[in-house]
């Protein structure tokens, strides 16, 4: 996580892979990357950005020879701490793995979850994004400055969705937009949902007075004319995207969100290794490198225990934000 302000977190991306992959030509055997059996977990529902990485990921392990088949599950609630449970349970399934992300550091703080981050084995990080600050149609705010107008005046009234758990990337975003703006971050009128899957139909009905959520999350929406881009969170401009960063619009501020893969406690060494290998794998494959331009993600791929040490930092920094902002 950097810091931009004193409170700007950055975090972003998830993946997941899941299935029997065949033994054969074409399918891992040749690279030691076939697990047989392996499934990968999704900790939220249908349609969120962990479940779009890991169907994307799946996709491009089996174009690229990978593993063969590759199923993707989902297991969602409590802000993927229900999902981390059952994967802790799962202690030395070297066929299992879960994607995940700072929505998933959140969610354990907020929730006071007995089971960690802490009690996983990290396979890697593999992308990082940045948030949107988004709006239906035929919403009266036409510009990031007609919302923040309206939010200002009354905090409380403009209820503001997320895809997240407080905690998590979603909610942190507004809260650290909330600040910069000179509102208090308890007076923000917060609603979470299990992923940015739930999120959209509130957004789309006008049911919270704006949504925040991964880039990749609403692209076709966005193109589509369904949805209206107001800003984005992070340093820079998306390309291809018409909107200004929070700074541009006077907030001094920034954030982005990361996701990434983990795994059961209590691997060996070689189930931990071939886990890893195989999202190197992906990691190198020209489908993934495309499917990064194709949905704005930032390679951000940190693998084995040089991320065990970042999910450290992210979970004492998540905490130290939370105190500062009061929550």
């Amino acid at each position: 996580m950097r810091l931009r302000t004193p409170f700007a977190l950055l975090g972003a991306a998830l993946l997941v892979l899941v299935g029997p992959p065949l033994l054969g030509p074409g399918t891992g055997s040749d690279t030691g990357t076939a697990i047989p059996g392996l499934r990968f977990m999704v900790p939220n529902t249908p349609g969120g950005g962990y479940d779009i990485t890991a169907r994307t990921a799946a996709k491009n392990a089996e174009d690229a020879g990978l593993t063969g088949d590759v199923e993707v599950f989902n297991l969602p609630g409590a802000g993927g701490t229900v999902g981390l449970t059952r994967l802790v349970g799962e202690r030395g399934n070297g066929r299992l793995a879960m994607s995940m992300g700072l929505g998933v550091v959140g969610a354990v703080h907020t929730n006071k979850t007995p089971r960690t981050l802490a009690d996983t084995t990290p396979i890697a990080r593999l992308t990082e994004e940045q948030d949107i600050v988004v709006v239906g149609k035929d919403s009266p705010y036409k510009t990031i400055q007609d919302l923040l107008a309206a939010w200002k005046k009354d905090p409380g009234k403009l209820p503001v969705g997320g895809g997240s758990s407080p905690g998590g990337p979603d909610h942190l975003a507004p809260m650290l937009m909330a600040q910069a703006a000179g509102i208090a971050p308890k007076d923000v009128n917060y609603v979470p949902f299990d992923g940015g899957g739930e999120l959209l139909a509130s957004i789309l009905g006008n049911k919270v007075g704006f949504g925040v959520s991964g880039v990749g999350e609403y692209l076709d929406q966005i193109k589509a004319g369904e949805l209206r881009l107001l800003a984005v969170t992070g340093p820079k401009r998306v390309p291809g995207l018409d909107a200004p960063t929070l700074r541009e619009a006077g907030l001094d501020t920034e954030f982005t969100n990361w996701r990434g893969i983990v795994a059961p406690p209590g691997l060996s060494d070689a189930e931990r290794d071939k886990l890893v290998t195989l999202v190197t794998g992906l990691h190198g494959s020209p489908q993934w490198r495309e499917s990064l331009k194709t949905h704005g993600w930032n390679d951000a791929f940190l693998p084995g225990a040089e991320f065990g040490t970042f999910l450290t930092e992210q979970d004492r920094r998540v905490g130290s934000v939370l105190k500062e902002l009061g929550l």
